[in-house]
């Protein structure tokens, strides 16, 4: 594997400047391999950073120094060449030991564990990784606003999971707040028990758009909604009982949506938990000093860096009423002396980002010194996503949509094979071409959701990755037996084939980079342009009429690129398919 390579080098560059090996391990990285292109270096050192820290002298001429230690470092069996660049040391190594070593662990049947195990792991935090993600609010239906962070969450869960960490998939429920005064008061002027019955959510919607639209002119309405919500913090039976009910409707609902999807939850939690830890919050801020007064008779932290009050961030109504950041600032104490977390992962819409990092500020200075070890990760929003019956769009009517636009695809398709359940197929498919679409760019870009664009089959699209992946499958059913033969590396000599390896090498620097800054756009380019390899590969390197020694050496490669891209589908959260 890479790791083997990087390590190899780096013991050369230890010998030569007298170094610890592992300065020089997160040092060395893969070079990209451009399509049509002939790379003959694998490996390259940059000496800048090694200028920087010390290692290398920082003043003088950088590419005299660069001939310089190239020189030094003689090629041997593992790395057959060393050259200067222009500030960069290159590496080329051999052969025959590339395929040897990157494919070794796919004939012991350890594929899934390649790239895993790589020392540039070594530097990133491990232990337990609480992820929040999704969190709709309750007595609403799913909207596909929320499909945003209910897939980025997931991802970041998964690639957490796959580099060893424990991770705590948490679903933050809002279901506390002013909304549910809204509701409640709605409800008993315009809810119906036998709509509720037939189609729960939906009926909730009506109440809460008409209870809302009701109130921008009816000041009882307002009135009434207040004195609900007021009537849920003092815990009376009638509203919480009403309120339970929603609760219990809603929870049902979306985990028909998230088993669609293939994502799951370790815990289900909201608001209405902490709403008495925010009373004990809000006397552990007083008994602090750091619980001021408004004007206006609002409870407000001061977060202004010289006191004066020009930063405040309010927590608590002139009613005395609890707001959103107080039942976030208890449940993320609760959270840590529950589960004992590592890292906290918050991840929500960008429009949320001055809320998280007060939330954090005000830990802080609380004492809770672990809040520097938590995190929002901020995402943009989708625009123009809509079905075909309208505007308001929620998320069961846009996978609905997927699997049929998918299934019609695949009819209209003359490479469609015969398929026990086409629909299944037809929406993981789907499913697929959402989530790539939706990760290709950086998370906090907006982005145009375009369904023909998403559900082509050809181009860079989650389509494109399925049907790699299919057709790779197909090539190992097809050949039963032939890999049991003896595997040469040695066989793997043309250009198409090094082309994939050199690209192999890279896995565990992007699976390094999204760990780094949570973006999944790094694995789903990566695992793209690994299609675009295969593509010309079934092409250049026939496995059928080929001496059995050649087709098992092909079929060795084309089996391990299988792995890799079915591997990195799933920390992406897509579930591969082997037939379509």
């Amino acid at each position: 594997m890479a790791c083997f390579f990087r390590r190899q080098i780096a013991v050369k560059l230890a010998k030569t400047l007298q170094q610890p090996e592992e300065v020089f391990v997160p040092a060395l990285t893969a070079v990209p391999i451009f399509k049509k292109q002939q790379q003959s270096t694998d490996f390259r050192l940059s000496l800048g950073p090694l200028r920087i820290c010390g290692i290398l002298p920082p003043s003088g001429d950088i590419q005299l120094q660069t001939e310089d230690l190239a020189a030094q470092l003689k090629p041997d069996s593992v790395v057959e060449d060393v050259s200067a660049g222009h500030g960069v040391i290159n590496f080329a190594v051999n052969r025959r030991l590339l395929a040897e070593k990157l494919l070794e662990p796919f004939g012991k049947g350890e594929g899934d564990q390649f790239g895993l195990n790589s020392q540039l792991f070594s530097s990133l935090r491990r232990g337990t990784t609480l992820v929040e993600y999704s969190s709709p609010n309750i007595a609403k239906k799913f909207h596909a606003g929320h499909l945003r962070s209910t897939i980025i969450g997931n991802f970041i869960a998964n690639l957490k999971e796959a580099l060893g960490n424990d991770v705590i998939r948490m679903n933050y429920l809002g279901d506390w707040g002013m909304q549910f005064g809204l509701l409640g008061a709605g409800f008993s002027r315009f809810g119906c028990i036998e709509k509720l019955k037939q189609n729960p959510l939906q009926h909730l919607f009506e109440v809460y758009v008409q209870a809302n639209k009701e109130a921008e002119h009816n000041e009882d309405m307002k009135e009434a909604a207040r004195d609900f919500f007021r009537q849920l913090e003092q815990h009376e039976s009638g509203a919480v009982s009403l309120w339970q009910q929603f609760r219990e409707i809603t929870v049902k609902e979306y985990q028909q949506v998230y088993k669609r999807l293939g994502v799951h939850f370790d815990v289900y939690g909201g608001e209405s938990f902490h709403q008495d830890q925010a009373q004990e919050v809000l006397q552990e801020l007083r008994r602090q000093g750091l619980l001021k007064v408004s004007e206006k008779g609002t409870g407000v932290i001061d977060l202004s860096p010289d006191g004066d009050m020009t930063n405040v961030c309010t927590i608590l109504r002139s009613d005395g009423t609890t707001l959103y950041i107080t039942r976030d600032i208890a449940a993320a104490i609760n959270r840590k002396e529950k589960h004992r977390f590592d890292e906290m992962i918050y991840v929500t819409d960008k429009s949320q980002e001055n809320h998280f990092n007060q939330l954090f500020q005000i830990l802080l200075i609380m004492g809770h010194s672990w809040a520097g070890n938590c995190r929002h990760v901020p995402f943009g929003l989708v625009q123009g996503m809509k079905t075909r019956t309208g505007d308001v769009v929620f998320l069961e009517d846009v996978l609905d949509e997927a699997r049929a636009r998918m299934l019609h695809n695949m009819n209209q398709s003359n490479n469609t094979k015969e398929l026990e359940n086409p629909e299944d197929t037809a929406e993981k498919v789907g499913i697929s071409a959402l989530i790539v679409q939706d990760f290709k760019g950086p998370l906090q870009s907006d982005y145009k959701f375009d369904w023909d664009r998403m559900l082509q089959a050809q181009g860079d699209t989650g389509v494109f990755l399925q049907y790699t992946h299919a057709r790779l499958c197909s090539l190992m059913q097809r050949n039963k037996g032939v890999e049991e033969a003896t595997f040469n590396p040695s066989l793997l000599r043309e250009q198409t084939s090094i082309i994939i390896l050199q690209h192999l090498l890279r896995y565990d620097e992007v699976l390094y980079q999204s760990a780094n800054d949570l973006q999944p756009k790094h694995l789903v380019n990566f695992l793209l342009k690994l299609c675009h390899f295969i593509s010309s590969a079934h092409r250049e390197l026939p496995v059928k009429g080929s001496p059995q020694d050649v087709a098992q050496a092909r079929l060795r490669l084309f089996s391990g690129a299988r792995s890799v891209l079915a591997n990195g589908m799933r920390i992406l959260g897509i579930a591969p398919v082997s037939k379509m």
